[in-house]
């Protein structure tokens, strides 16, 4: 399997916090973002960010009237790679499976035939490719 560069590894917590609201939201004003991240800094700071995170080619822009929207830059799978890395680096670092295994315990409910099918194929070509490496 190929390794994906982690474009959120190298911003700070709450530049992550922004970029995250961001990706969730779609597209986003400084406003939609202060009001999407709990405990936010000031209005100022938030457009600070935003706007470094424009430089670090994350985010992109474009006007809408007298106000800035803020967008992804990267594709959502880009994206959701680097946050699922993120969340395995720091809450499950010697235990994909057990990252999985709570995954499963929350959503088993939400999850229907089709999904629960994609799962196992998912997991059978995991086995295939691992033996195939060592």
């Amino acid at each position: 399997m190929k390794k994906r560069k982690n474009i959120l590894h190298h911003l700070s917590r709450r530049e992550r916090q922004i970029a995250e609201a961001v990706v969730k939201l779609g597209q986003a004003s400084v406003s939609q973002v202060l009001a999407e991240i709990p405990d936010p800094p000031t209005y100022t700071s938030i457009r600070t960010i935003l706007q470094l995170l424009v430089k670090k080619d994350i985010l992109r822009f474009e006007s809408d009237g007298k106000r800035y929207l803020y967008r992804i830059k990267a594709n959502q799978n880009t994206v959701r790679t680097a946050a699922v890395n993120n969340l395995l680096a720091t809450f499950f670092p010697d235990s994909t499976s057990a990252a999985i295994t709570a995954i499963l315990d929350i959503a088993a409910d939400r999850l229907d035939a089709d999904e629960l099918d994609e799962i196992q194929q998912k997991i059978k070509q995991a086995k295939k490719d691992n033996r195939r490496t060592q």
